[in-house]
């Protein structure tokens, strides 16, 4: 494995750990998701230019768009939760409630 391929599993990895066992703030969480959405950004970018395949070109940015999608989705969640419930601590909330 060069030292390449290591370091971006390395960052999804990490992005995975923080998320499984750093749950205590809801920003946290999409702090760790947008790490994995990038590290798999630079991954698909540095494998098309490898390849020297123009076909495969748009699907970084693809995966670009949809990253800022979810990070603007998951902004406005936490807005939202920090309106209602006055903090954005995962404890508090509660998914049976509406």
């Amino acid at each position: 494995m060069t030292p390449v391929h290591f370091s971006f599993t390395a960052a999804f990895t990490l992005g995975l750990m923080g998320l499984a066992f750093h749950r205590t703030h809801l920003l946290s969480a999409l702090i760790c998701l947008e790490g994995m959405m990038l590290s798999l950004f630079i991954a698909l970018s540095l494998w098309t230019l490898q390849l020297e395949a123009t076909a495969f070109s748009t699907a970084p940015m693809l995966l670009l768009a949809f990253s800022a999608c979810e990070a603007s989705a998951g902004l406005a969640l936490l807005v939202a939760t920090a309106r209602t419930h006055g903090t954005d601590r995962l404890q508090n909330l509660n998914l049976l409630q509406c």
